[in-house]
């Protein structure tokens, strides 16, 4: 593997795990209340969308 696939990898990682914090507000489920558990959640699939959306856009463009 290269250090460009490589490096690639961990900026994903980081971005992801960055996207999951914001949308949780740094909060663990437990210590939310179910307000703030239903916005979480629901920000977090819309970004499992638009994650998708680039893949297929990616697809296209090649």
């Amino acid at each position: 593997m290269n250090m460009n696939r490589l490096i690639n990898m961990g900026m994903r990682m980081l971005m992801n795990g960055g996207i999951k914090m914001a949308s949780t507000r740094g909060k663990n489920t437990e210590d939310m209340t179910p307000q703030e558990r239903q916005s979480a959640q629901s920000t977090q699939q819309n970004l499992q969308k638009a994650r998708k959306g680039m893949r297929i856009m990616r697809r296209f463009m090649r």
